[in-house]
C-alpha cells in the first residue's frame, strides 16, 4: 500500500515557490491597496527588460496570490 505524505504549502513555501520562478534581472512591483484586512487588496506586476513594466494585476486577497497572477501574465515572454 503506497502512502501520501506530501504537505500542504505554507504562504513562505508558496512565495518562494514563486520568487525561484522569476529571472533574476526581473523587476517585482507589489502593492497594497487602503482597505479591511479580509478585502482584496494587492497588485503586483513585474518589469521584464526589454519589455517594460506588465499590467498591474487584478487585486487579490494575499500578496502571494497577487505575484501568482502577475508571473502566470509574464511567464509567456519566456517562452
Amino acid at each position: 500500500m503506497s502512502h501520501n505524505y506530501a504537505t500542504p504549502l505554507t504562504p513562505e513555501k508558496r512565495l518562494a515557490r514563486v520568487l525561484s520562478r522569476i529571472p533574476a534581472p526581473w523587476g517585482i512591483n507589489i502593492e497594497r491597496l487602503p482597505g479591511s484586512p479580509d478585502a482584496e487588496r494587492w497588485l503586483a506586476r513585474l518589469d521584464v527588460p526589454g519589455q517594460g513594466a506588465q499590467e498591474w494585476t487584478a487585486p487579490a486577497p494575499t500578496m502571494v496570490d497577487a505575484l501568482e497572477q502577475a508571473w502566470r501574465q509574464a511567464r509567456t515572454l519566456l517562452a
